[in-house]
């Protein structure tokens, strides 16, 4: 192995560690505005009335 084609090797290494280094931090980014957008959707839901409230509490059966 010459020293042309190890500074190559050493190169396209770097480039790939480089490559890898960015797709995570990309990925980290992704699951954290998924994570907000999760906890924003969870947020925005109602809760649902109690069984005690006057309406919905009894079903009617008989048919």
């Amino acid at each position: 192995m010459d020293i042309t084609s190890a500074v190559a090797a050493v190169s396209v290494n770097s480039a790939t560690q480089l490559k890898n280094a960015v797709q995570i931090s990309v990925l980290k980014k992704a699951i954290d505005s998924q994570a907000e957008g999760a906890l924003a959707l969870l947020q925005a839901v109602s809760v649902p009335p109690s069984a005690t409230s006057a309406t919905g509490g009894i079903v009617d059966t008989f048919a």
